[in-house]
């Protein structure tokens, strides 16, 4: 069971970028899938969440109105599309998937984690 997520990157500010994140050994699509986020020297923070059939969406407030969470259960890959990127965006993503049947923001429950991907954001 693993999550490989990829597309991360250098991007100036204002740029965008889209990260995927494609698991394999087992289907994920029963799970909520998350993606959070770790810059360097502070705590790992929830940044987007979506439900098994993409009837839910929830975001952190810093990146709300700027990403965007999408996942295509048929190829077991979700999604994290960022736009508008500011400097503050810069960390290692994390996307993860949690047995249950809402959001949550808590990143206790989520019990698969892939292995992160670097995104920065030059100002």
């Amino acid at each position: 069971v693993q999550l490989q997520a990829s597309g991360g990157g250098l991007v100036q500010t204002g740029g965008y970028l889209r990260l995927s994140c494609a698991a394999s050994g087992r289907s994920f699509s029963r799970n909520v899938m998350g993606w959070f986020r770790q810059a360097p020297g502070k705590e790992r923070e929830f940044v987007a969440a979506i439900t098994w059939n993409s009837d839910s969406t929830g975001y952190a407030d810093s990146v709300k109105g700027r990403f965007t969470i999408s996942r295509d259960n048929a190829k077991n890959t979700v999604y994290l599309q960022m736009n508008s990127l500011k400097p503050e965006d810069t960390a290692v993503y994390y996307c993860a998937a949690a047995a249950v049947r809402f959001i949550t923001v808590v990143g206790e429950s989520y019990d698969v984690w892939g292995q992160g991907t670097l995104v920065t954001v030059s100002s």
